[in-house]
């Protein structure tokens, strides 16, 4: 049975904690730096035991982002490293 959470709605941080980052040539999500400075913030407050709902709620969140990011950058991953496009798929084409 799942169970309801509060939490921030990750699309909240969609205009302003996001941003695009190249690595190993492929696109990739990622938080900008204030978001992932208020992630840490939470995350130590939760460590301590001094986090307020309202605070949770947002952690909850931004875990929600994070597992979303997680999933979608693996997917761009694996597409950047096949393509049919990419250059050893070219090389192999002119070779064969």
């Amino acid at each position: 049975m799942l169970i309801p959470k509060l939490m921030i709605e990750p699309s909240h941080w969609l205009g302003r904690g996001i941003k695009l980052e190249i690595v190993n040539g492929a696109k990739i999500f990622k938080f900008t730096s204030e978001l992932q400075s208020r992630s840490d913030e939470l995350l130590d407050h939760k460590k301590l035991g001094l986090i307020t709902p309202d605070e949770q709620a947002e952690l909850d969140g931004i875990s929600e982002l994070a597992q979303l990011f997680t999933y979608a950058n693996s997917v761009l991953m694996t597409e950047s490293q096949w393509s049919p496009n990419s250059s050893a798929n070219s090389l192999h084409n002119a070779n064969g």
